[in-house]
């Protein structure tokens, strides 16, 4: 029987945006070492680098500009330094004075991460032959290179051995963020307990969204509140308002008339969208879809965000005991961008077993 392995690799990006494949990586470094095993499971420990999902990964890679001409789509939606609140460093209450100099400015990163598609922890078929993207979109700060971490576990197939059901409690707001790592929530309380009553050491925790919750989604990623209180759901409003502002200010007129400069970021979305499609090669109609779909600037249309996120188990820390991976700052986040039927939401809890 073959046991399920897993595998750790550090990333030392040379660009602030920089893609990894990193099957290849495993196989440059360690050998053949996944080919006897038939699922692997990636796992970035960032909040600004992930992975591409495998439907998504193979559609835009499918020629060479691919991954290219879609980071380019998100650099021009969430552009650096466009007036984010998570970036006014001197706001931050969880920035001590001291290192303020030092927080790296990389809201745009954030936001590319949680409405582009991008994914803390992706499924894969081993044997499949194309590449698997590590994308980084914030790999270099004040010219220093940041040490990335991405974790692979190997395995043959998983069993289902807990499935729970909890409430989550939700504002009145429209729109809204909540972290459920909240103490208060007992959210990871329950996850802990059922790790260790069902003695799991390697497999997964997924939290999924209950089948009749609508405009909402699930991601992992920084809560930091000016991030989530006020650049994400400015995002949500409004997904082409850093674009526009970016706009303003690249004129040197602040005052210019927002919807001037709301065009002209629909112009430079267009053109990226136009390069995308190029290098993908999709059809006339699927073009107008595309552009459809994202200038319409609706959120629920807009965002690529899932209804589930995973959190691999392991005991790699705690020899026999499974523990949580997550990197320091990955929270997972409920995002609702219209106000709930109930005033709470209903999140299944599924703990699998690899093996």
């Amino acid at each position: 029987m073959i046991v399920p392995i897993e595998i750790d690799l550090e990333l030392e990006p040379t660009r602030r945006v920089e893609v990894f494949d990193v099957r290849a990586e495993v196989l440059r470094r360690h050998g053949p070492v996944l080919e006897p095993y038939r699922r692997c499971l990636y796992a970035s420990h960032h909040t600004t680098a992930g992975y591409l999902p495998q439907s998504l990964g193979a559609r835009i890679a499918a020629r060479p500009e691919g991954v290219e001409s879609y980071l380019q789509l998100l650099r021009t939606i969430f552009p650096e330094r466009a007036g984010y609140r998570h970036d006014q460093i001197e706001l931050r209450t969880d920035v001590p004075a001291d290192q303020r100099d030092r927080e790296p400015i990389n809201a745009d990163s954030h936001l590319a991460f949680i409405a582009g598609g991008l994914h803390p922890s992706v499924s894969y078929a081993a044997q499949h032959p194309r590449p698997v993207y590590f994308v980084d979109l914030d790999g270099i700060h004040e010219g220093m290179r940041r040490q990335r971490r991405t974790t692979i576990f190997a395995y043959d197939d998983e069993e289902v051995v807990a499935r729970t059901r909890v409430v989550v409690p939700v504002s009145g707001h429209p729109i809204d963020a909540i972290s459920l790592k909240q103490p208060q929530l007992g959210l990871y309380d329950e996850v802990a307990e059922l790790i260790a009553r069902h003695g799991v050491t390697n497999g997964r925790v997924r939290l999924e969204l209950g089948r009749d919750e609508k405009h909402a989604g699930l991601t992992l990623n920084e809560y930091e509140t000016l991030l989530m209180q006020h650049d994400l759901a400015e995002v949500l409003r409004n997904p082409l308002g850093f674009a526009a502002e970016k706009a303003r200010h690249a004129w040197n007129d602040p005052l210019a008339v927002p919807a001037k400069a709301l065009a002209y970021a629909r112009y430079d979305l267009v053109r990226a969208l136009n390069q995308l499609v190029d290098a993908l090669g999709l059809g006339a109609s699927r073009v107008e879809r595309l552009l459809a779909r994202t200038l319409e600037v609706s959120a629920s249309r807009f965002i690529r965000m899932r209804r589930s996120v995973d959190l691999p188990v392991s005991d790699a820390r705690t020899p026999g005991r499974g523990a949580l991976v997550e990197g320091t700052y990955q929270v997972p986040i409920l995002v609702q961008w219209r106000q709930a039927e109930q005033p709470t939401r209903e999140i299944t809890i599924t703990l699998t077993r690899f093996v």
